[in-house]
């Protein structure tokens, strides 16, 4: 039986509140569609999977094998936790999971499916990551995400004090953080990522030493770093067209993402993606399947998928989506972005490829697409090696120094 690696991701677009900063498909003060959106959440993931065995046994599919699951939001550690474990259930009951089966293994899909239960409770390689927020989660929640099965949390911290963190409009304060991060550790969590900003309001190059010195006291396995993007649409941005926003200029911004790298690196952290950095064993693997152009299935409101090079989402709109179920008319829910041809394809390969601090290997690119990529984009890497933005090393082609400053540039020579 021939068989495809997918990652499965599933959004909750529920939050307690919006922070300042963000335009993530989130809403606060829409608990009363909770229990229907989960309702119909679960039936999605089920009708999908049911739908890939369906085609398989007629011949028209590979065999989807899921490697990840990443719950994202929002805030997923709002909700009940009861709905975290019927979701990851679901999933065991409608997928095959199993982290070390390569494509095109020889497998038994009806032993696979049989042994799901004991994959979850005996065999913990597949990586299921729940993003959780302090102040919305407990040491119960945390206790039965983890009988669950999800073996790795990512918490959203962004800062060490309180004073910026009540300015990015976070509901937490470090202590409860720390408490939060500290339970998580007693409950069993053995893969941790916390999440930093940089460039903040009223955030000086001391106050992000200071966070990150923090942060590596308390070891981590992952720490994720996003410099401040102001987006249309959320309150951070309307305060800046106002002149009542006061940033880094883009000079300390630079220094504060230099800084981060060099002291993670220093307590041996690896940086293996421009905004991410793990301990040695530890990169997130549903992330890099991602930067790999490996495919994904997204279920929920706003969720995004990858599957036979076709993507596509799911609409933004909680009621909406909730109605088509209703109605049975799910199909309204999806809506079609691409199906890529081989050039689109490949140029993305490029610009995905490239996020990552070891790049992109000329060999794998030939076995995907039976092109070398210095001859197909010749040009583009002449250019960009010329300005000193890419470098290509034997059978490497990755950013330089300056291009992870510049990266921007970079990937629009792949657009």
């Amino acid at each position: 039986m021939n068989t495809k690696k997918i990652g499965i991701y599933v959004h909750i677009p529920f939050c307690k509140k919006k922070c300042e900063y963000c335009d993530f498909k989130s809403y606060a003060e829409k608990e009363k569609w909770i229990d229907e959106y989960v309702k119909w959440l679960l039936q999605e993931i089920e009708e999908v999977g049911v739908g890939n065995r369906i085609d398989y046994e007629n011949g028209r599919d590979k065999l989807a094998v899921v490697q990840t699951v990443y719950i994202g939001g929002g805030t997923p550690s709002y909700i009940d936790a009861s709905y975290i474990t019927a979701i990851l259930n679901t999933i065991y009951t409608s997928y095959i999971l199993d982290a070390k089966l390569e494509k095109g293994d020889a497998v038994d899909a009806k032993q696979l499916l049989q042994d799901n239960e004991s994959n979850r409770n005996n065999n913990r390689n597949i990586e299921i990551t729940l993003e959780v927020n302090p102040g919305t989660v407990n040491r119960e929640k945390l206790e039965t995400y983890y009988k669950s099965g999800v073996n790795r949390l990512s918490i959203g911290l962004q800062e060490t004090h309180d004073n910026l963190l009540k300015e990015l409009g976070r509901i937490h304060t470090w202590k409860e953080f720390l408490e939060t991060y500290q339970t998580a550790r007693e409950v069993g969590f053995e893969n941790i990522n916390v999440d930093l900003m940089l460039g903040l309001p009223q955030q000086s190059l001391g106050n992000l030493e200071e966070s990150l010195d923090t942060i590596i006291r308390l070891n981590p396995e992952h720490v994720s770093v996003y410099s401040l993007i102001l987006e249309e649409g959320t309150p951070f941005y309307e305060k800046w067209q106002e002149d009542k926003l006061e940033l880094p200029n883009d000079e300390t911004e630079r220094k504060m993402y230099w800084l981060v790298k060099k002291k993670l690196e220093e307590a041996g952290y690896i940086h293996y993606e421009i905004s991410n950095f793990a301990k040695k064993g530890y990169a997130s693997k549903h992330n890099l399947a991602c930067w790999n152009q490996e495919e994904y299935i997204g279920f929920g409101v706003a969720a995004h998928s990858y599957t036979n090079n076709v993507r596509y989402s799911n609409i933004d709109t909680i009621e909406e989506y909730i109605e088509n179920f209703e109605k049975q008319e799910e199909n309204k829910n999806f809506v079609f972005h691409e199906k890529q041809k081989k050039e689109s394809k490949m140029k993305e390969y490029m610009m995905l490829g490239l996020r990552k601090i070891d790049g992109i290997r000329v060999q794998a690119f030939k076995e995907k697409f039976g092109e070398n990529p210095i001859f197909v984009y010749h040009k583009e890497l002449e250019k960009l090696v010329r300005e000193e933005l890419v470098e290509i090393d034997g059978d490497n082609i990755r950013l330089t120094n300056k291009g992870l400053d510049l990266a921007n540039l970079v990937w629009e020579e792949f657009v």
